[in-house]
């Protein structure tokens, strides 16, 4: 086992007001601190989704952790081959190497925190995602870009029959 010890000097404070805000309904997100902030030791975003929406598609991260905390709603929650529904307060930790998905039930929003760890540079990989939105890059550009965020799409027959 390695231990990996994060170097940062300060407190990482972001205060709601300026935590930078990437989409718009159905699904809204909030880049709270990235790895360079944090020494290396996490990534985190807030994503909040209305009802049904669409949250990730089935993905795994080769050097990372990912843990999605339930604030508030109800979220469905692909881990490995298990798709579960998860409430307010729950947590799902899914370990490096297992496919993962989210998105909020039909009928319900959700409102997520999601933490990385060890942290990647994630923001970047977002706003990537935002210009897809806008029509400024194609979805396929997705793929020449997924070694650098270890960010890998995958077909889930459990997550395709759950979600539609």
């Amino acid at each position: 086992m390695s231990l990996f010890v994060p170097t940062f000097d300060e407190s990482v404070v972001v205060r709601e007001a300026e935590a930078e805000v990437v989409g718009r309904a159905p699904a809204t997100i909030r880049l709270l601190a990235d790895s360079s902030a944090t020494g290396g030791a996490l990534s985190t975003q807030r994503v909040t989704l209305q009802a049904g929406a669409d949250g990730a598609e089935p993905h795994w991260h080769d050097r990372s952790a990912e843990m999605f905390f339930l604030l508030d709603g109800a979220a469905d929650i692909l881990s490995g081959e298990d798709v579960l529904t998860a409430g307010p307060g729950d947590l799902v930790v899914v370990p490096p190497g297992k496919p993962h998905a989210f998105a909020a039930v039909p009928g319900a929003d959700a409102d997520l925190l999601i933490v990385l760890t060890p942290g990647v540079e994630r923001f970047e990989y977002f706003r990537h995602l935002q210009r897809i939105r806008l029509g400024e890059a194609t979805r396929e550009s997705l793929l020449q870009v997924q070694e650098l965020y270890d960010n890998h799409f995958l077909k889930s027959s459990a997550w395709e029959t759950r979600r539609g």
